[in-house]
């Protein structure tokens, strides 16, 4: 297999013409490919610049899990932070996690952090949303979000060899001339739910709405780590 390494979007472009697959740090494709063979050429964004970005705003595909740290939203920080061991996170990558993962641990914090995909195609670079993303999976080259207020991420303990753990990714917007809003996405299994709900009057009429959604309808123990969990976003929001 040969492993190609463009050093900008160009090129990049370029491999993806020329046949080479999209590889992050290849932890999920490994074991697939000493199975069902190795592709002719794999391509890695990890010498790209635009895929390696890691700021307030915005995220690069090729940056490692291990790398994402407090210049990105606690939201963020969070997920990346529990995913795998410490040995997977210093290979894994942030576009292998959202693009070629069944869990797609960061998908959550994207959600309701607002983010967008800055994907190439082949007419050059564009910006698209998470559902086109998912569906149609470009080669990503960073994530970009709303700033919020503030933000948090819970996973509840994984039970050996059951389901993926419950998943709780919270984050407060206040955007200029509109009312304070929480975004709230949960991972029940392999299902992201998510929900917007005004939140300028407290925690309690936000519980109460979010009670008559979806994610109102997890089981008690779930439930209560939702409302711990908004409640402390919101205190941290300034309520």
């Amino acid at each position: 297999m040969l492993l190609r390494l463009p050093t900008s979007m160009s090129e990049a472009q370029r491999c993806l013409a020329e046949g080479a697959i999209p590889v992050g740090g290849a932890t999920l494709v490994w074991a697939a490919w000493l199975r069902d063979g190795f592709p002719a050429q794999a391509l890695s964004l990890r010498e790209v610049p635009e895929a390696n970005v890691l700021g307030a705003r915005e995220l690069g595909a090729a940056v490692l899990l291990s790398q994402v740290d407090d210049r990105v939203p606690e939201v963020l920080r969070g997920a990346a932070s529990g995913i795998g061991t410490g040995a997977v996170r210093r290979a894994a990558t942030v576009g292998g996690n959202i693009v070629g993962s069944t869990l797609r641990c960061l998908l959550p914090p994207a959600v309701v952090l607002g983010a967008r995909a800055r994907v190439l195609g082949a007419d050059g670079p564009y910006e698209t949303d998470l559902a086109e993303l998912l569906a149609k999976q470009p080669l990503l080259l960073s994530l970009r979000w709303r700033t919020p207020v503030a933000s948090g991420y819970r996973k509840l303990a994984e039970v050996p060899g059951g389901p993926p753990p419950f998943v709780i990714a919270t984050a407060v917007h206040a955007d200029s001339g509109a009312a304070p809003e929480l975004r709230i996405a949960v991972r029940d299994g392999y299902e992201v739910l998510s929900e917007r709900v005004p939140c300028g009057d407290g925690a309690g009429p936000v519980l109460d709405a979010l009670s008559r959604t979806p994610i109102g309808a997890q089981d008690e123990s779930r439930l209560e780590a939702v409302r711990e969990q908004v409640t402390a976003v919101l205190e941290r929001a300034g309520g």
